[in-house]
């Protein structure tokens, strides 16, 4: 079987066995099972209050804490989330951090612990940035949900748009060598050393320079937002790796 092009967030290896090439991208679908596949969900969930409780408190305690969310209405027209998936996150968010904020130790701790075969610092690190979109250190509710949405039921176009932010290190514009090798390392050595197949010390210089024969255009050493998302969305390997897009989120 031939080797595929590379997905945004993984090994191109770690493509599923008899799986075709020629396999699109497919929107998925809107389940409880699907949103449990995501660390970052199965972290908050795993403290929400049980759904017996009267769905009227999460209105309530929206107003009480310290950095107040946006009503579950205007979050609800923001995501693509239901009214009763976010009052569970909300209350899950509010057991794990009463202030209304996630810190970066915070996000550290949450990969460690679904990720102890390998180290997750880095990774995690970077993933906080991609969702601190004002660089406060500090993500509120409404940022952390609206993110999660566009990771899990977002379109083609904002997954990729939040893939470049992801890989675009220093927010500039632009993706270097280095930043997309620093976040393919990250991501490796949150892997650990007991995957299947097994990853190669080189395999992560090895992606990045297939994806920056593809991307890079204009050869002039960056990828642009405009190379990013034309070559993404015309290459059908890297499309329909985006399935794959949630397992390191």
């Amino acid at each position: 079987m031939k080797e595929t092009d590379g997905s945004l967030l993984g090994d191109p290896s770690q493509t599923p066995l008899g799986k075709k090439e020629t396999t699109k991208w497919q929107k998925p679908r809107l389940t409880r099972k699907a949103l449990m596949k995501c660390c970052l969900v199965r972290w908050i969930l795993s403290s929400a209050a049980p759904q017996g409780s009267d769905s009227s408190d999460s209105e309530l305690e929206l107003s009480a804490v310290r950095h107040q969310p946006e009503g579950l209405d205007q979050l609800q027209a923001q995501t693509k989330f239901t009214k009763k998936e976010l009052q569970s996150l909300y209350r899950g968010f509010k057991n794990e951090c009463p202030t209304g904020l996630v810190d970066e130790e915070t996000f550290k701790l949450i990969y460690s612990q679904f990720f102890p075969q390998g180290d997750a610092t880095t990774y995690a690190h970077f993933l906080f940035n991609a969702f601190d979109a004002d660089g406060n250190g500090a993500i509120h509710f409404e940022d952390f949900v609206v993110g999660l949405s566009i990771l899990l039921r977002g379109t083609v176009h904002e997954k990729l748009k939040w893939a470049f932010n992801l890989y675009d290190i220093n927010k500039d514009g632009y993706i270097t060598k280095e930043e997309m090798l620093a976040i393919m390392k990250s991501i490796y050595d949150m892997m650990g050393r007991h995957t299947y197949p097994i990853l190669r010390e080189e395999a992560p210089l090895e992606h990045v320079e297939r994806f920056f024969q593809k991307m890079d255009r204009n050869q002039d050493g960056v990828v642009t937002i405009e190379e990013f998302l034309e070559t993404c969305q015309k290459d059908e390997n890297i499309m329909s790796s985006m399935q794959l897009f949630e397992n390191v989120i």
